[in-house]
């Protein structure tokens, strides 16, 4: 008899499960990216006020420059903050449900346990 195929993509489980493993990599790095672009944000949002507290005390130049520079520094901070916290969300959702495909997959395996095996070195 042949190897189990799934239901899902006429594939053995095997390959599937190799398949979504590097599905789940793959979404790992596009987390990791988001989190590095989340904190990029919140750095953006708060140099905001902090150049304008400069520009202010003299420390930074002071005009207009530095007053829209640091509006832009918020705004542009919020906007990706917003916009990576949300992929990330979705990219946290796609891995669980990758790693719950996964764990299905391998529970349909005929698999044995090591200790199952016949002893042939004795």
């Amino acid at each position: 008899m042949g190897r189990p195929v799934s239901a899902m993509t006429d594939e053995p489980p095997a390959d599937e499960i190799s398949q979504i493993e590097a599905r789940i990599e793959e979404l790992a790095q596009i987390a990791e990216r988001c989190r590095k672009y989340i904190l990029a944000s919140k750095i953006a949002i708060c140099g905001g006020p902090v150049l304008l507290l400069l520009a202010m005390l003299g420390l930074f130049g002071a005009g207009q420059t530095a007053a829209l520079g640091s509006i832009a520094l918020v705004l542009g901070g919020i906007v990706s903050l917003g916009s990576n916290v949300s992929t990330l969300r979705q990219t946290e959702s796609a891995i669980s449900a990758a790693e719950t495909r996964r764990a299905e997959l391998i529970g349909r395996m005929d698999l044995r346990l090591v200790a199952d095996a016949p002893m042939k070195l004795v």
